[in-house]
C-alpha cells in the first residue's frame, strides 16, 4: 500500500502503556501506622535474631537502610546470614494490617486506567498479598514485582548487586540482595513487567527510589508530598489525585477511536480513512 506524500498516519502507539506501582505509602497513606511498626518489627528482630547490641540497633539499621535501600539488603551485604522467609515472617507478620481498609475509589480509578497496571515492591509476596487484599485491590493489578521474583534462589548466591546511586564511599561491601533503588532492581522490573521505560510511570513514595527511575529512564510520579524532588516529573500529596495531575492516562484511552488514521491534507474537505492492512 502507497500512501500519498500529503497523508500521515497517526499510529504511534499510546504515550503510556505500563504503569509501576510501588505499594507500601504510596497506595495507602503513611498515617495507617505500617511503615512504623515495620520499623520496630526490624529492629526486634535486628536485636532479638541476629544477637546486636540493643542500643546499636536504631542507628545501624538506619545506616544499612541509607546505604542499601533496605535494612534487610544492608544487613548481608554486611555479614549477616539469616533466613529470608524467617525475616519477612517476623517483621511483616506482626504488622497491623487491620488498619488498612477497603479503598473503592481508589478500585475504581485504577479499573479506569486502560494502561496494564503492575506492583514493584521490595516487599515479599505475602505482605503485599495481605496488603491489597485488606485495600480491596487484589484485581486492579496484572502482576507483583516483590522480594522473591527479584531475588529468585538461583539468584541470591554472590553480592553482585549493582548500585547506581551517589555514595561517599566506592568501597563499601555489596549485596547478594536486589532491590529498589538498585540499578538492577529497575533494570530486572522493566524486564520482568516487559515494560518500555519510555512508556512507563512509575509511582513511588521515596525520593531516592524516583530518583532511580528517572535514570533508568522512567516517567516518574513521586506520592505522598506535594513538592517535586529530583527525578521526580509529578509530585502528588495522595494517589486519589492521579486524574487531576495525569488526564492524559484517560485522555488516550478515549482517543483509541483515531488511532490508526490517515488524514488527507489536500485541497478541499478532510477525508479521514480508516486504515486496515
Amino acid at each position: 500500500m502507497v500512501l500519498d506524500e500529503n497523508r500521515c498516519v497517526t499510529d504511534q502507539g499510546p504515550r503510556y502503556d505500563c504503569l509501576l506501582f510501588d505499594l507500601d505509602d504510596t497506595l495507602y497513606p503513611l498515617s495507617s501506622g505500617l511503615a512504623a511498626a515495620c520499623t520496630n518489627n526490624i529492629r526486634d528482630y535486628v536485636n532479638q535474631k541476629l544477637g546486636v547490641e540493643k542500643s546499636r540497633v536504631p542507628d545501624l539499621s538506619r545506616e544499612l537502610y541509607k546505604t542499601y535501600g533496605t535494612t534487610m539488603a544492608g544487613l548481608r551485604a554486611v555479614g549477616y546470614e539469616f533466613d529470608y522467609d524467617d525475616y519477612h515472617s517476623f517483621v511483616h507478620g506482626r504488622l497491623p494490617y487491620e488498619n488498612l481498609k477497603p479503598d473503592p475509589v481508589l478500585k475504581n480509578l485504577l479499573l479506569s486506567m486502560p494502561q496494564r497496571k503492575i506492583i514493584f515492591t521490595n516487599g515479599d509476596k505475602v505482605h503485599a498479598a495481605k496488603v491489597l487484599n485488606r485495600l480491596g485491590l487484589e484485581d486492579c493489578f496484572e502482576g507483583i514485582i516483590c522480594f522473591e521474583t527479584l531475588n529468585p534462589p538461583s539468584k541470591i548466591t554472590e553480592s553482585n548487586n549493582e548500585w547506581n546511586m551517589p555514595t561517599d564511599n566506592s568501597t563499601i561491601p555489596k549485596t547478594p540482595i536486589i532491590c529498589k533503588p538498585s540499578k538492577d532492581a529497575m533494570e530486572q522490573a522493566l524486564r520482568l513487567a516487559n515494560a518500555d521505560p519510555q512508556r512507563t510511570i512509575f509511582f513511588d513514595d521515596s525520593p531516592r527510589n524516583i530518583a532511580a527511575g528517572k535514570r533508568a529512564g522512567l516517567h516518574t510520579v513521586l506520592v505522598g508530598t506535594s513538592f517535586r524532588t529530583e527525578g521526580a516529573d509529578f509530585a502528588l500529596e495522595s494517589i486519589h489525585n492521579i486524574r487531576e495531575a495525569l488526564p492524559e492516562i484517560w485522555e488516550e484511552d478515549d482517543a483509541e477511536s483515531t488511532k490508526n488514521v490517515v488524514h488527507s491534507r489536500g485541497a478541499g474537505a478532510t477525508i479521514e480513512t480508516v486504515v486496515t492492512a
